[in-house]
């Protein structure tokens, strides 16, 4: 991939990427950050980019991000259990204006089951391409996107009951 290449490949999916990883992880600074990076990563194996990625380019830049996002949760985690041990870090924050209920509740998913719904649904890949982005066995794929459906969709049954009995 030439540079003009990769210039016109990043203004075409910046955007949609930063949109799939954020509904990952729950965060548009986050995602921000972390495509950023992932495009500098990109633009450092720009010319074997195209050929070492079986599913594309794109769904190179998106697995680095989600990495890149994972390693940073993990990090922050630790930072945070080592300065205060009796921080609850499972707590999740109640949907508000700047969160919206769908982001809330996926946050609130395992992170594997949160990145197959969103490769698959968002990302309109294939049980089989998102099979092969995150390198698992498809069947694990199907279990991933059963069990976060199910989830899904007690959190946000849940979300719309709580909204309900504000009248």
């Amino acid at each position: 991939m030439d540079e003009d290449e990769f210039d016109e490949f990043y203004r075409a999916s910046f955007a949609r990427v930063v949109g799939q990883v954020c509904a990952m992880t729950g965060s548009l600074t986050e995602a921000q950050d972390c495509v950023q990076e992932a495009f500098v990563r990109a633009w450092l194996h720009r010319s074997a980019l195209t050929a070492n990625a079986p599913t594309g380019p794109e769904a190179w830049v998106r697995t680095v991000a989600w990495r890149l996002a994972v390693s940073r949760w993990r990090r922050a985690l630790r930072a945070l259990s080592l300065h205060d041990r009796s921080t609850t870090s499972g707590r999740v924050r109640e949907p508000g204006i700047d969160r919206p209920a769908l982001v809330s509740a996926l946050a609130q998913l395992p992170p594997d089951q949160r990145q197959a719904l969103v490769l698959y649904h968002l990302c309109d890949l294939s049980v089989a391409d998102v099979a092969a982005e995150t390198a698992v066995p498809i069947g694990t794929v199907k279990a991933r996107l059963s069990r976060g459906r199910a989830t899904l969709g007690e959190l946000l049954k849940d979300e719309s009951q709580e909204v309900g009995h504000h009248d």
